[in-house]
């Protein structure tokens, strides 16, 4: 089966009625965790951002607690889990200020980190790619937004 455009779903959705719209999307969120998820955000999360990067933050905060530091294998295991959800995380924002910031805040837990990622070279590339990621996503925001995130970033220098 080949998936329509976006513009003949738009055209499609167009011609029915609130109810039918309202199945559909129940519909839609029983097939996927992340359709669901991203349901949920344009329902609830999407009029208060700053909440939204604040429960993200409080999950990053959770789960780099949790990661087990027997060996980099598990760390690096753990690590990769976080940064893959928080990528999807990001996805579902449309805001490009809310990618900066999640991804500066999960290069600056992963740089605190104990113990230190400098022992691994994994790490210390995930980092890296990070920071650069969020340096160009800082060039398309507005000039006193990348006036205050590029101090933030002058602080998570490349290790």
């Amino acid at each position: 089966m080949k998936a329509a455009s976006i513009r003949d779903i738009k055209k499609e959705l167009s011609s029915h009625t609130n109810q039918e719209l309202q199945e559909l999307c129940l519909r839609l969120g029983r097939f996927k965790k992340e359709n669901k998820e991203l349901l949920t955000y344009l329902l609830f999360d999407s009029f208060d951002e700053d909440s939204y990067v604040a429960s993200i933050k409080n999950y990053m905060d959770e789960s780099f607690e949790t990661i087990n530091t027997a060996s980099f294998f598990y760390i690096r295991k753990s690590v990769r889990k976080i940064l893959r959800n928080v990528k999807k995380f990001i996805r579902y924002s449309p805001k490009k200020e809310t990618e900066v910031e999640l991804l500066l805040y999960f290069c600056e837990k992963l740089r605190d980190f104990k113990p230190s990622i400098k022992r691994s070279s994994q790490l210390r590339n995930s980092y890296n790619r990070q920071l650069v990621l969020a340096k160009k996503v800082l060039q398309d925001l507005h000039e006193d937004l990348q006036f205050e995130f590029e101090e933030k970033l002058e602080d998570l220098s490349p290790l």
